[in-house]
């Protein structure tokens, strides 16, 4: 019984820390440097085109827009995540104020929200979603887009 609660203390251990380097390693890699720009797909809400870069691993997603200075104005970042999920965002070390989206699968926006630079406050998807799109602050409320617009795109399926 002894040998297997050192077993079992090790592996859990392992386990802890190997989760803790892990959330370690993407804010490291981080530290005031932005991740270089990621591959970009087309979407598009009604007459405008965005071209957003995608972040799919775990670490582009916890880097995401941290330390950028600028961003075109019809440019974004999609956060794409293979099981839905209530996503929720903030912007420790995110220098520009952003807008961000809660998209369904078929690319109808959920809920938005206005995010201030560099605040740990959480801004959460109304209901489980696979998608997420940040634009530069306002960018959705100027034209019109909220809960039940539907953005089109190859992500999206349509």
């Amino acid at each position: 019984m002894t040998t297997y609660i050192k077993v079992y203390s090790y592996t859990r251990l392992t386990g802890v820390l190997a989760l803790l380097v892990s959330f370690a390693l993407p804010t490291a890699r981080a530290q005031g440097v932005p991740q270089p720009r990621l591959p970009t797909v087309a979407l598009t809400a009604g007459m405008y085109v965005i071209q957003a870069e995608v972040a799919q691993t775990p670490e582009q997603q916890a880097t995401g827009m941290m330390f950028r200075r600028e961003m075109g104005e019809n440019e974004g970042m999609l956060f794409f995540n293979r099981e839905a999920g209530v996503r929720c965002f903030w912007m420790r070390n995110t220098l520009l104020p952003l807008s961000i989206a809660f998209v369904a699968d078929d690319g109808t926006v959920v809920n938005t929200a206005e995010m201030r630079p560099q605040s740990d406050e959480s801004h959460c998807s109304a209901k489980p979603v696979r998608f997420a799109l940040e634009m530069r602050q306002g960018w959705f409320a100027k034209r019109g887009i909220g809960a039940g617009f539907k953005l089109r795109g190859v992500p999206f399926g349509n």
